[in-house]
């Protein structure tokens, strides 16, 4: 590829061509589909070698695909626009309601599964003779535990559930990463620091939780509101998309120059914009295009990011012991979400949503996606990454293909 724009072309022309294949042939979820078709893709283009090896098909499409920052791509490209376009079809009103469960699923339920997935995935490494450590273990254990908002929100989609448990999860995966990442930032310093961490400055650590969560949601309501008056006084949809943009786009940037949890931010605005500005900010006009435009945006960077996620399987190196770790990641991760799922029912015993009756479908309901991906591409270079990455892989893959495609099925059976 000649330039940045050919690999955007190929993406694109690749994301058609599969959604097509997917809708016409396949027939699953987008998500689940692009993903299934990205990751056969490079096996397919491995036959064509075969048959005509003097034209290297698959080489074309790795050296394409190693053009892209996968992490940057997501981190700071595609993740804002997917959660401010998620953030603005909840409910705020049934968050609301559903506040207290939203905040024990985010954060108590984000750290205690971190240090269950982080200790059992440090005890299966010694079992296996292969050993990393501790501090390694917890890092993977804190990108691997907050539920993907893309991923889930995508699956969401195309089930059936009650709007209070739908309500609960959303706001779960949209508010967890916050708290995942300032985790795995603490936990990436000890990790490379060893023994000269000094991991009894708790009020470090509580500084930077504050300033990113409590940053970046002041300023996602900011600017939110801000954008909210600016579209209060006019009515043009041109216009009022432009505003929208511009709010997403500026309030990551800002979020993050100031040490803010960009997330957040545009979560915030996500959910301040989609539900005071439908009321008396918009004409229903401009409501409906407005809408259409983020569903559709919305619909594209996630076929586009779902088809990478398979896609790059193409251009990663794994190493055998990654490998035989990878494969008792996704039990691990599963009942690390069983039990922050479940240990919080047992102890606050409230009624609701977050029930006995509904740990099974919030633990299969426990989605991992393109987010894990880029953080563990994005750790230092370490002994440690090629097996955190191979166990994130594999946990995302099973997470998005088998929970995604099952988790219809899995609500019919246990929701009541």
């Amino acid at each position: 590829m000649d330039s940045m724009f050919d690999v955007v072309a190929l993406l694109l022309v690749l994301a058609a061509l599969f959604g097509w294949f997917n809708r016409r042939v396949v027939k699953l979820a987008n998500s689940v589909g692009l993903l299934l078709l990205g990751l056969a893709a490079p096996l397919a283009l491995a036959g064509v070698d075969g048959a005509w090896p003097a034209q290297p098909v698959l080489r074309g499409l790795t050296d394409a695909l190693r053009q892209i920052n996968f992490t940057d791509v997501v981190m700071n490209g595609m993740l804002a626009f997917l959660l401010f376009a998620g953030s603005m079809n909840v409910d705020l009103g049934e968050l609301r309601g559903r506040a207290w469960g939203v905040a024990v699923l985010a954060v108590l339920g984000t750290v205690l599964s971190t240090v269950l997935v982080g200790v059992a995935f440090w005890l299966a490494s010694v079992w296996i003779g292969h050993p990393i450590s501790l501090a390694w273990a917890l890092v993977f254990g804190a990108l691997i535990s907050p539920t993907d908002p893309v991923a889930l929100l995508s699956v969401l989609k195309t089930i059936e559930i009650p709007l209070a448990l739908q309500t609960e999860m959303e706001g779960e995966a949209l508010f967890n990463d916050g708290v995942g990442v300032v985790l795995f930032t603490v936990l990436v310093t000890f990790a490379l620091s060893g023994e000269s961490a000094d991991a009894s400055d708790v009020w470090a650590v509580a500084r930077l939780f504050g300033v990113e969560v409590v940053g970046g949601l002041v300023l996602g309501l900011a600017g939110g509101f801000v954008a909210y008056w600016a579209m209060r006084s006019v009515d043009d949809v041109t216009v009022e998309v432009l505003i929208t943009l511009g709010l997403v786009a500026g309030v990551y940037a800002l979020a993050q120059r100031v040490g803010a949890s960009g997330p957040l931010a545009v979560v915030a605005a996500g959910l301040l914009i989609g539900d005071w500005a439908p009321r008396d900010a918009m004409s229903e006009t401009t409501k409906t295009e407005l809408l259409s435009f983020w569903r559709l945006a919305d619909e594209i960077l996630n076929a586009v990011l779902f088809l990478l996620i398979g896609l790059d399987v193409v251009v990663l190196r794994f190493v055998p012991a990654g490998l035989v770790l990878a494969g008792l990641a996704v039990p691990i991760v599963l009942m690390a979400r069983f039990l922050s799922v479940s240990l919080p029912f047992l102890v606050f015993r409230w009624p609701g949503m977050l029930a006995a009756g509904n740990v099974p479908f919030l633990t299969w309901g426990g989605v991992r996606g393109g987010i894990s991906v880029a953080l563990a591409l994005a750790l230092p270079e370490d002994a440690a990454k090629p097996v955190v990455l191979a166990a994130t892989y594999a946990v995302a893959l099973f997470s998005i293909v088998v929970q995604g495609s099952t988790l219809g099925w899995v609500a019919r059976k246990t929701l009541k």
